[in-house]
């Protein structure tokens, strides 16, 4: 599987993995498996979008930063095995920093699961998910998305 092939059809580049801010390292390999970190929208050292989702950030806003962060989470895996060795993505992670009663949190990680899709298709990129709606993230980030994937 050529990842990156896959994210140039859709305009994307895997990114260079952000260094952990805290005690923690960005992903972890435990036999075929490789558990990321939280990832954040970071492009650059910046995050494009900045606030709550249904406030400072549009939702569809908000789901091109889950987007953004889903390609930091495979360049973290990165880090611990190569993303064209994931034969199976197990499952995605979603956190998004939303106005009281904003519901629509499945809809902005749809912009990390979307890329996983396209990239490995329906037998191998679906996968389980959650998605939850929280008061505050890191950095006032809109969207924070984990990731666990099967690899070779």
């Amino acid at each position: 599987m050529d990842v990156r092939a896959k994210l140039a059809e859709l305009n994307l580049t895997l990114p260079v993995a952000a260094l952990p801010v805290a005690a923690y390292v960005p992903a972890v390999r435990t036999g075929n498996l490789v558990f990321t970190a939280g990832q954040l929208p970071l492009l650059d050292g910046q995050i494009p979008f900045i606030g709550k989702v249904g406030g400072e950030v549009t939702p569809e806003q908000a789901k091109e930063m889950a987007q953004l962060c889903i390609l930091n989470a495979l360049a973290a895996v990165e880090l611990v095995a190569p993303v064209d060795s994931i034969v199976k993505v197990v499952r995605v992670v979603g956190y998004v920093n939303g106005v009281p009663g904003f519901i629509a949190a499945p809809g902005v990680v749809n912009g990390a699961s979307e890329v996983l899709i396209h990239i490995f298709g329906d037998a191998n990129g679906k996968h389980a998910r959650s998605a939850f709606g929280v008061a505050e993230l890191p950095l006032n980030a809109p969207v924070e998305i984990e990731l666990t994937v099967e690899v070779a």
